[in-house]
């Protein structure tokens, strides 16, 4: 005969990919320094299990987006990498992969705010 068991609370929701990878990043961006895997789980909220964390931590690791010292038998972890580099790395990955590079920034210039477009031509004018 089987059991069935019941929750008395709902499954937290799951988080979307590269969601956790995101609040890790924020973590360590907000932070006055290099902080351990169990600072960056308090920073993202303890509802994450530490072995999460940790995961999360070794794969940012692997795609050199962190760094790490050790600190005796335990890590710290801080970004190599600002917000802004990170997103425009992104950015001009997102670009490359597009057919047609032209069409592809043709969408994405009509797509701008005015104030944004005002500030891309701007930039674009003094640009070295």
């Amino acid at each position: 005969m089987a059991t069935r068991v019941s929750r008395s609370s709902p499954a937290p929701a799951r988080r979307a990919a590269g969601e956790l990878e995101a609040e890790v990043l924020a973590a360590l961006w907000a932070a006055d320094g290099p902080l351990t895997a169990a600072r960056v789980r308090e920073a993202v909220g303890g509802d994450l299990a530490y072995n999460t964390v940790q995961t999360i931590l070794v794969r940012l690791y692997e795609k050199e987006l962190i760094s790490r010292v050790a600190d005796g038998r335990r890590h710290e972890y801080f970004a190599v990498k600002g917000a802004e580099e990170l997103a425009a790395e992104q950015m001009q990955a997102l670009l490359g992969r597009g057919r047609d590079r032209q069409a592809v920034l043709q969408r994405f210039a009509t797509s701008l705010s005015v104030e944004d477009a005002r500030l891309l031509r701007a930039m674009l004018r003094h640009r070295p």
